[in-house]
Formats: structure tokens, sequence, C-alpha cells
């Protein structure tokens, strides 16, 4: 930095100045928030566990050496995860209480609890993601392979990071779930907000450009392309935004088919089930089930 030190002296003092101006709001309260490469690190924890082989995880073990090497790599997750948790918690508790001195004397003990849900549902989540899985090979006649699907395509990876992040978020994760979902959102392009409700069998093809908002609610077997967007009519703006969980974004019912650049906003708006929406469509009001929506085309009641 050049000038004169008279100038960095005034330069430095107006800076803190608004700091203290801000009431914390815009910058650290004392609290550590968590930390962007730990939280990539453990959605690579998770996905070697929950994908084993194909992300350089568990390999090819005798019985009690492969339960060795998950019960490890179980602990190294839940020491990582636990403390990215810890921060969050720790970090929104001071926020609330306006307070950079606080010490949160039960985000410890909440954080554990939350980590150890989140674990236990494990199990679960390969379960689902075999259905995206196949959903994905059955879909692209490009694909050679599962093992393609898993490696190589953006659309499978940002569905298993968004899955990782929405089962901690349901277990009252805060922070480190939109963190995951944002990582996952610069390496693919692809936007699904954690609090996002997706059933089985998802498939994104190509996937660039897809956003997919909050209180989305999204059926079984759905498949969509890249460019589309479930967003909300309006962004209400200060005393005006919507009460948490109140509904913004789109209901996808089964078996929908949604092509490239295709736009559906609202919280009422229901695409019905088997439902067709061709590409470059402008929805804002619901579709009934079967039914085709040609593009560039916006269906009103």
């Amino acid at each position: 930095m050049t000038g004169r030190d008279s100038d960095v002296d005034d330069l430095v003092e107006r800076l803190v100045d608004s700091y203290q101006r801000d009431g914390g709001e815009l910058h650290l309260s004392g609290s550590e928030l968590p930390s962007p490469a730990e939280v990539a690190t453990v959605v690579e924890q998770c996905r070697e566990l929950l994908l084993p082989g194909f992300t350089g995880g568990v390999t090819r073990l005798p019985p009690g050496e492969l339960r060795e090497e998950v019960r490890a790599r179980l602990g190294e997750l839940g020491v990582t995860l636990r403390r990215q948790v810890y921060r969050a918690l720790n970090h929104r508790a001071q926020l609330t209480a306006g307070r950079a001195d606080l010490n949160c004397a039960d985000c410890a003990g909440r954080a554990a609890a939350i980590v150890g849900r989140f674990l236990e549902r494990l199990p679960a989540l390969r379960e689902v993601l075999a259905t995206d899985i196949r959903a994905s090979f059955e879909g692209d006649p490009a694909a050679t392979g599962l093992d393609e699907i898993v490696v190589c395509y953006p659309g499978f990876y940002a569905i298993s990071v968004y899955r990782i992040a929405h089962a901690l978020l349901r277990e009252g994760a805060v922070i480190v779930p939109r963190m995951m979902t944002e990582l996952a959102h610069e390496k693919t392009g692809i936007d699904i907000h954690p609090g996002a409700s997706v059933g089985r069998s998802f498939f994104i093809d190509h996937g660039t450009g897809v956003v997919i908002g909050e209180t989305s609610l999204i059926g079984e077997r759905v498949r969509i392309y890249q460019g589309v967007t479930l967003g909300a009519l309006s962004v209400p703006r200060s005393e005006d935004r919507p009460a948490a969980g109140a509904r913004r974004h789109p209901t996808i019912e089964d078996d929908v088919v949604i092509y490239a650049g295709a736009t559906i906003l609202g919280g009422q708006t229901v695409i019905g089930a088997g439902s067709v929406i061709g590409g470059n469509a402008w929805v804002t009001a619901s579709v009934p089930p079967g039914a085709r929506v040609a593009g560039a085309h916006t269906r009103r009641d």
C-alpha cells in the first residue's frame, strides 16, 4: 500500500469506525464461523462413505478390515463435522444474544447430537443415491455405465451434495448445509437449496444454470435439464419478508419432465404428475396432471 502514514492512519480509523457502527452484523462477532475448507473436507468424507470405490474412499478389503476402515472414517467425519456444526451454532447464538463474549453453554452438546443423528442417516442416504444413479443412467442414453454417472456427471454430484446437506439441515445444523450446496454450486453451476425437498430417482441432465429454491417440493422420478429455474414470483424486502418456511417455490409432482430453460415460479404453482414442461416455458400457475406445456408459453388459470 502506498501513501503517507497519515492517510493510512485515517483509512484505518474509518474502517474500524465502520465496524463498530454496523452492530456486528457485517463482520465477525468474535466467534469463528465454519471453515469453507473444512466443510469441503466433510463433503468429500461423506461421499467416500456413501460411494465407496468411486470417490477414492473405502477400498476392497476383507470384511474385518473393511469394518475397521469404515469405523475409522466415521470417526474422522464425526470429529470434523462436529467442529464445524458447533462453530455455526455458537456464532448464531452470539449474534442472537448480541454479545461477542458469549459462550454458548449447550452448543457443543447440540452439535454432537446433530452429527450423531446425521451419521445414523447415512445408510438411508446410500439407498436414495442409488435410485438417483439409476435414474441418471436410464435417462441418458449417452451414459456408458453407473460408474460414469458417479465420476463424471455434474448433475449427480450436485444431487449427492444436496442430499447430504438436506439431511444435515433437517437434523438442526445451520450455515454448514448451505455452505455445502454452495460448494456444489461453484463446482457445477447447479444451485439446489438444502431446504428443498426432493424425492427419489431424481435426474438433472447437463445441469448448468439449474436453480431450485428453498421451499421447492419435488416428487419422485422427476427429470430436469439445464437452465431450469424453480423460483419465487417475487422477492419481498425488509418487513415484507415472508415468515420462515412459508412456501415461495413450486411443487413438482411425480414423473414430471422439465426441459431446458423453463422457469416455474410461485409457492401455489403445482405441476401435476406426468406433465412435460417444454423448453423456455414460463409457468406461473398450476398445470394439471399429464399436461404438455409448450416452450415459450405461459399458462394461466
